[in-house]
């Protein structure tokens, strides 16, 4: 997919055009510059697309579209991946989210894990899940993916663990793994869980109520990446791995 992607709310275009306004309508004519003729898709984030072709940019936040094709959805991609994303220092965490949402990963679950130095409580809690969600919804439309990953709400370590043992494949990014992420067995559908761990790392109590849902840990290789940017390492192995980067 190629053209420019915007979000609607509701994808349902029934006349022979649609009107994109708003915060998108601003960015679509006044940041993009899109002008008659351009190619473009609309979609509601969630798996449904609709492609047409720009007829007019009007003042600085109307953006008319014509020759809408019929709304296609496209399926859940198999297996599923999601990430358990410990909460790191400053605005790391939303390098994470934007970065795994650019390669590929269905999911994200930010994780207050014991070690952690940033704790999110209260109106700033909210307000830093606002801007994890946020990131995701921008980083979805500028890698041009028409099904977002959702982010959850904060988990605690045993609603982790609860979320592991469902999973088909359960993994922790952890330095006592004797096994690379690398040569795991990976199931064929159903959903994979990963675990990335804060700066101090994920402590020997959660690594063993871990264990107890299921999960094992793995290594992804002889360095050692930050929690910034190791869950989307890991992604892009996995993604490679399964087929859906074929």
């Amino acid at each position: 997919m190629t053209a420019p992607v915007f979000i609607v709310d509701q994808l349902d275009p029934t006349g022979p055009e649609f009107v994109l306004d708003g915060p998108e309508g601003r960015h679509a004519v006044s940041v993009k510059r899109l002008r008659p003729g351009e190619d473009v898709v609309l979609t509601d984030g969630r798996g449904r697309w609709a492609e047409g072709v720009v007829k007019a940019a009007e003042g600085k936040d109307r953006l008319v579209v014509t020759d809408l094709e019929s709304v296609r959805e496209e399926p859940p991609a198999a297996p599923r991946i999601t990430v358990v994303q410990a909460l790191p220092k400053g605005d790391r965490g939303e390098l994470a989210v934007e970065t795994m949402t650019e390669v590929g990963v269905d999911a994200i679950v930010p994780w207050q894990a014991s070690r952690c130095i940033t704790q999110w409580k209260g109106e700033r809690g909210l307000k830093a899940l606002g801007k994890w969600r946020a990131t995701a919804r921008e980083a979805g439309k500028q890698s041009r993916r028409v099904r977002f990953p959702e982010v959850g709400d904060t988990a605690t370590t045993r609603q982790v663990a609860e979320l592991l043992a469902r999973a088909d494949l359960a993994a922790v990014l952890h330095e006592s793994g004797e096994e690379r992420l690398a040569t795991a067995e990976l199931p064929a559908d159903g959903e994979i869980v990963l675990v990335v761990g804060p700066e101090g790392g994920v402590s020997p109590e959660e690594l063993a109520l871990f264990a107890q849902a299921g999960a094992r840990p793995y290594v992804l290789g002889p360095t050692v990446l930050r929690t910034s940017t190791a869950g989307t390492a890991a992604a892009a192995l996995l993604l490679g791995r399964t087929g859906r980067w074929s």
